[in-house]
C-alpha cells in the first residue's frame, strides 16, 4: 500500500512559490501542498482561491501548530528565515528553508543545533543539488573522467532590475546582493560537484547606483580542499546565463545552463582538446526531485541531499566572501 504523501505547508507565499513551487507540488509523487501563509492577508486568500491551497492560515503560529502540516517551507525573505524556522521547530516540524539559510553563519549554526536538539529533519533549498546536470559532472568527476580535479569556475549573471522579489534589494530583509543571492548556489554547487570544501575566499565587488551597500557584481576567488583553486562569478547586471566548468589532469567538463531550470542543459567532456562526449539534459524537474527527496527523508527513507548541517557551511562561506570584501584581504572559511 503506498503511504499518503507528506503535507507541506509554505510560510511566506511569494513570486518564487508560484513560478516554482506551485508546478513541482503539482507533479510531485509525494509531497503536497497544504496550506500557506503571507504578511498580506489578501493576496493570500487570492492565491488560495487562485490556486486551491486548503488552508489559508491567519498567522504563522496558526501555520506551525497545525496538525494538517508536517513540513514548514519557509520561503520569507532571508533576514525571518531563523524566526520563522524556529517557530516551526517550536511546534515539532521538519523544516525546509530556502537559501542564503540565514543573515550569517551564527544564526544558521543556531538554526541547525535547534533542529539537532529536537530531532527534527532540516533541509536547505538548494534545489540545484536535484538537478541532472550536476548529477552528470559529479558522477563523471567520481568515474575519473578528467583524472584529478584542478580547476573549477560557475558563473551566474542575472538581471536584478527585472526581478519580481524587489525585497532582495533590502539590506533588512535581504543577506546581500548576488553573492548571497545566487553566489551560495555557485559555491555549493562546486562544493557538491566535486566533494570538496571551501578552505578560504578572497572577493572582488563593486556597487552601483541601484545596488546601494549590496554588492552588484562579484568574483570569488576559492581554495578548496584538494588543492582545487575555483573561481565564482556573479553578477546582477547582465543577461541571464549560468555556466559550471571543471578542468581536471586529464580533461574538462563543461555545463553552459548548469544552473539553470528553464533551458536544456548542454555537457561537454573533453580531453586532450578532443570532444569525448555531447549531452543535452533537462533540469526541468529539479524542484520534484527536491520535494520529492525531502518527502522520503521525513518518512525516514534516504537522506536529503541539502542537510541544515551542509547549509551553515554556505553561511561561513558567505561570512568569509563578505568579510574579504569589507577588508580586502583573503578570509579562511
Amino acid at each position: 500500500m503506498s503511504q499518503p504523501p507528506v503535507r507541506f505547508a509554505i510560510l511566506g507565499f511569494g513570486h518564487h512559490a508560484v513560478r516554482r513551487l506551485l508546478p513541482a507540488f503539482a507533479k510531485s509523487e509525494n509531497a503536497v501542498l497544504t496550506g500557506m501563509w503571507r504578511r498580506d492577508a489578501r493576496a493570500a486568500a487570492q492565491n488560495c482561491a487562485e490556486h486551491n491551497i486548503p488552508h489559508c492560515f491567519a498567522t504563522r503560529e496558526e501555520l506551525c501548530a497545525s496538525p494538517d502540516v508536517d513540513v514548514v517551507f519557509i520561503t520569507s525573505p532571508d533576514s525571518m528565515h531563523k524566526e520563522d524556522m524556529l517557530l516551526a521547530v517550536q511546534h515539532g516540524k521538519a523544516v525546509l528553508c530556502e537559501k542564503p539559510l540565514a543573515m550569517n553563519g551564527n544564526d544558521a549554526e543556531d538554526m541547525a543545533s535547534a533542529a539537532r536538539a529536537a530531532g527534527l529533519l532540516f533541509g536547505v533549498g538548494q534545489n540545484f543539488r536535484y538537478n541532472r546536470s550536476l548529477e552528470w559532472i559529479r558522477t563523471q568527476i567520481r568515474a575519473g573522467a578528467i583524472g584529478e580535479p584542478q580547476l573549477a569556475y560557475a558563473l551566474y549573471a542575472y538581471p536584478a532590475n527585472l526581478a519580481p522579489r524587489k525585497w532582495i534589494t533590502d539590506s533588512s530583509l535581504a543577506c546581500g546582493g548576488p553573492i548571497a543571492d545566487v553566489g551560495v548556489h555557485c559555491m555549493d554547487a562546486l562544493r557538491f560537484v566535486l566533494d570538496r570544501e571551501i578552505e578560504s575566499i578572497e572577493t572582488l565587488a563593486r556597487t552601483d547606483a541601484a545596488s546601494g551597500t549590496f554588492d552588484a557584481i562579484a568574483n570569488l576567488q576559492l581554495e578548496m580542499t584538494g588543492g582545487v583553486y575555483a573561481n565564482v562569478s556573479v553578477s546582477a547586471r547582465a543577461p541571464y546565463r549560468t555556466l559550471v566548468e571543471v578542468t581536471g589532469s586529464d580533461g574538462v567538463l563543461i555545463a553552459e545552463n548548469g544552473l539553470t531550470v528553464d533551458r536544456p542543459v548542454e555537457l561537454v567532456l573533453r580531453r586532450a582538446g578532443q570532444l569525448i562526449e555531447n549531452t543535452t539534459l533537462d533540469n526541468a524537474d529539479g524542484y520534484i526531485r527536491m520535494l520529492d527527496g525531502f518527502a522520503s527523508a521525513f518518512r525516514g527513507e534516504g537522506t536529503f541531499e541539502a542537510s541544515g548541517d551542509d547549509g551553515v557551511k554556505n553561511m561561513r562561506a558567505l561570512d568569509a566572501a563578505y568579510k574579504s570584501w569589507s577588508n580586502q584581504k583573503r578570509e579562511k572559511v
